[in-house]
């Protein structure tokens, strides 16, 4: 039985990053992880049209101050969307689940306190080997999702 939606309005996905403003937190924690996710992301979002002057970066030490450096840019005003970038890879002790989880939390709690979309590109791993097989995909992935919901929320 199919569903038929010709009788209502619907948003398609905008791609177009012409005129948008993106800001990019990154973690130098396990940097060569996180350097691929950036050139992955920086690639995607000159693709889809934004100009790279509307392309800030702020570096942060690791994944649970991406929450702090978020809400500080989001409430500037400044960005239409903003990219977590980092990778939290686990370790012998439980410190992994609190970094994965109160940095996921505050990623969006941001979000939804500001009203500023954030892509969340920061990858939970077991192991660095991971990370290099995903980084690429998940650069990617953020940058096509900050400019979506950008649009996305223009439009709403």
């Amino acid at each position: 039985m199919g569903t038929n939606t010709s009788n209502f309005s619907e948003l398609d996905p905008a791609l177009n990053g012409q005129g948008l403003k993106i800001g990019i937190v990154m973690s130098r924690f396990n940097k060569d992880i996180c350097e691929g996710l950036l050139s992955a992301c920086e690639r995607e979002l000159l693709k889809l049209g934004v100009a790279q002057e509307n392309i800030l970066l702020v570096n942060i030490p690791g994944a649970l101050e991406h929450p702090v450096a978020l809400q500080k840019m989001a409430q500037s005003g400044q960005f239409d969307s903003l990219i977590a970038i980092g990778a939290i890879v686990r370790g012998e002790t439980y410190h992994f689940e609190v970094v994965s989880n109160e940095s996921a939390r505050g990623i969006t709690d941001v979000q939804l306190q500001t009203g500023v979309p954030v892509a969340n590109a920061v990858l939970t791993l077991e192991n660095d080997d991971q990370g290099y097989e995903r980084m690429m995909e998940k650069g990617t992935d953020a940058a096509r999702v900050a400019v979506e919901m950008a649009n996305l929320i223009k439009r709403l």
